[in-house]
């Protein structure tokens, strides 16, 4: 009993300190503006470029089977590495777009690595209480997005010396892994390549119902990361200065996105004691309304936009790790890696557009209504889990609870 939450420990630190490269050229978009002249087009394209390294990554996992067929440590070991050295590359000999576009590429592809099979190696450990621990994996991998908006919002390091920062910390991530992450007492059955089990999470009602609501969420998800520090610095400037409760707008950034761990935690738990469902359907109903309502606030007094933003930021996230356990639920046991990787992968492939589209929608309307945009996909996502809720298959998960 207590070396699953152990396990849990160790895996949640290490994809902390991992998942610090996911934002790291994020965190330093101003500087690079500024130094490398970018426009929205490059600036958005910093972050679009992990999103489809991503999606590359984790298609090619899934056609392969590699999560389901090599040991799910050693894929995350090397991509813990892989992202480590490409984000230091970056930070080291790049001074042109090109070229950081690429190694940004580099790192998503990395990330396929290091995501997916923590959640896998996690359910190994838990039959019960399964969505409370892979909730705090996620809390884990949600603070380590918002660790490098931390490192700017407390120092004046340059761009380059915060990048070499993030890949420091994955590099202690990669140690505590190949030291002390091991898989636990029920791991799923080995599986041969079978190309088709890439495809066949759509073809059965419920995995596909649990994707098609982890869609949605995704579509506001890594949107509402990706921009909300400019929406917060760009509501001061409208206002004409000042700060949030004493920070500036990258400390406002990581409090509104790192808070969002205490949103998994919580949303674990309800998980599984109300139900997978219940949970899915009430976090995207609040973090939806708080995508309509946000822009009610910008320029406005700094406490209250810092306020409804830290709320949607424990709501965006409180849901994801429950698709992911859903999925591990209703999958069969033999391919949940390969079926968590192509849910991962075709969620990211959303992602890149939602990202692209926030900087053209808020040049037509401003940043004040800006992110309404990204209401429609939790709320679609609500219509999908109340779906898979009425369904038999809802039986299986957590226990009955659905």
């Amino acid at each position: 009993m207590a070396e699953r939450w152990r396990q849990l420990a160790v895996l949640s630190v290490a994809e902390l300190l991992a998942l610090s490269l996911w934002f790291s050229a994020s965190a330093v978009l101003p500087a690079l503006r500024r130094e490398w002249s970018l426009g929205d087009a490059g600036s958005a394209g910093l972050t679009i470029a992990v999103q489809l390294g991503f999606i590359a990554g984790t298609l090619g996992a899934a056609l392969a089977n590699l999560p389901d067929v090599w040991p799910a440590r050693r894929v995350m070991l090397a991509g813990i590495v892989l992202g480590a050295a490409a984000n230091a590359w970056l930070a080291l000999a790049v001074d042109r777009l090109p070229t950081a576009l690429a190694l940004r590429f580099l790192t998503g592809v990395a990330m396929a690595g290091a995501y997916p099979p923590a959640m896998k190696i996690m359910a190994t450990w838990f039959r019960e209480g399964r969505g409370l621990a892979i909730g705090i994996l996620v809390g884990a991998l949600t603070v380590g997005s918002a660790t490098p908006h931390l490192i700017r919002g407390l120092t004046d390091l340059p761009w380059r010396h915060t990048l070499l920062v993030a890949s420091a910390l994955a590099v202690l991530a990669a140690v505590l892994t190949h030291l002390f992450v091991r898989e636990g007492p029920y791991a799923f059955p080995p599986a041969r390549f079978d190309l088709r089990m890439a495809a066949a999470i759509f073809r059965e009602r419920g995995p596909r119902l649990a994707c098609f609501g982890y869609f949605g969420h995704m579509w506001e998800l890594y949107a509402m990361w990706a921009w909300i520090g400019v929406f917060l610095a760009e509501s001061l400037r409208a206002r004409g200065g000042g700060d949030y409760l004493g920070l500036n707008a990258s400390g406002a950034t990581f409090v509104v996105i790192a808070l969002g761990a205490l949103g998994c935690w919580l949303g674990g738990v309800v998980s599984d004691r109300w139900g997978r469902t219940t949970l899915t359907m009430l976090a995207m109903a609040a973090s939806g309304a708080c995508a309509l309502l946000i822009g009610a606030t910008f320029g406005g007094v700094p406490a209250a936009t810092l306020l409804l933003a830290v709320v949607w930021g424990v709501t965006v996230i409180a849901d994801s790790a429950q698709f992911s356990t859903a999925v591990t639920e209703l999958s069969p046991p033999a391919y949940v890696g390969t079926a968590l990787t192509t849910q991962t992968c075709v969620g990211f492939a959303l992602t890149t557009l939602s990202i692209w589209l926030i900087p053209p929608v808020a040049a037509a309307v401003g940043w004040r209504w800006a992110f309404a945009s990204l209401a429609v996909g939790p709320f679609l996502g609500v219509a999908a889990m109340a779906r898979l809720r009425g369904l038999p298959e809802a039986r299986r998960l957590a226990g009955g609870r659905r």
